[in-house]
């Protein structure tokens, strides 16, 4: 039949990307129409197109989605035009990630004992020590315990560079987006593993300070969860069963009556 439409179904085939957050699925069908005489069949093959890409857009999102680990929600809050410029400057500084010990023997020694537990989670060797490394940097300059917040990640993220959370929270320490506005530039990153480090321990000291050092408090509003108890003790098992280091107990700090909620530059 002259006005006959042909469709032809060529395989299925689809894969994600290992080497970014952006997941590329290769075409699931291709229409081939045998004619085209009437402008009703060529508008039926551009619908037919259209359902297509969305289709395949559905598919990413879900996939994105699935990478999720036990992340909250970090709340936007304001903030003092004097914290606002402060953690500005806390992001901006792009120092060179170095380990911090007493001496090179002792960060060796760290580095090697968290190299093994990590491994299952992050093969890649090179990839691991970076990480480690990095965290290790971030959380010393943010005032923070490293093995506080391989805690945070390995409940955050479970160590995955491009998790994504349903609330849109990214990478290793699922950081919200909207702190990139509030603090950041817009050409930052949040994928990417210094940026993601800088900006995840910067928040959780924040969040420590307006909790008056309260560790359970802090956990809680990092997650988006404050008045819960179940993330803090999630990362509070993993802080002391995982990640505790020999000769480093962890710091743990529970005010019993907490003062009223203050922000940073606030006056007491």
């Amino acid at each position: 039949m002259e006005n006959s439409v042909r469709a032809e179904r060529i395989g299925v085939r689809h894969g994600v990307e290992a080497s970014g957050p952006s997941v590329g699925l290769r075409p699931v069908f291709r229409l081939r129409c045998a004619t085209l005489n009437t402008n009703g069949i060529r508008e039926f093959c551009i619908q037919l197109a259209g359902l297509h890409h969305r289709l395949r857009n559905t598919v990413v999102i879900a996939l994105l989605s699935s990478a999720s680990a036990l992340a909250g929600e970090q709340r936007y809050e304001p903030l003092a035009a004097s914290v606002q410029a402060a953690l500005h400057a806390s992001i901006a500084d792009r120092a060179a990630p170095t380990l911090v010990f007493a001496t090179d023997q002792e960060g060796q020694a760290w580095l090697s004992s968290m190299s093994k537990r990590l491994a299952a989670r992050v093969p890649d060797k090179q990839t691991r020590l970076d990480l480690l490394m990095s965290v290790q940097y971030e959380a010393k300059r943010a005032g923070l315990d490293p093995q506080m917040v391989l805690g945070v990640i390995d409940v955050e993220s479970k160590f995955r560079k491009y998790a994504v959370s349903r609330a849109g929270a990214r990478g290793y320490m699922q950081v919200m987006p909207f702190w990139v506005e509030l603090i950041g530039t817009a050409e930052q990153n949040l994928f990417n593993l210094r940026t993601n480090l800088r900006y995840g321990c910067v928040i959780l000291r924040h969040y420590l300070d307006i909790e008056h050092g309260d560790t359970y408090r802090a956990l809680a509003r990092y997650n988006g969860s404050l008045g819960k108890s179940d993330y803090a003790v999630k990362v509070m098992s993993s802080w002391q069963k995982r990640w505790i280091f020999p000769g480093e107990p962890a710091t743990i700090i529970r005010v019993s009556k907490p003062g009223p909620i203050r922000y940073m530059g606030d006056a007491r």
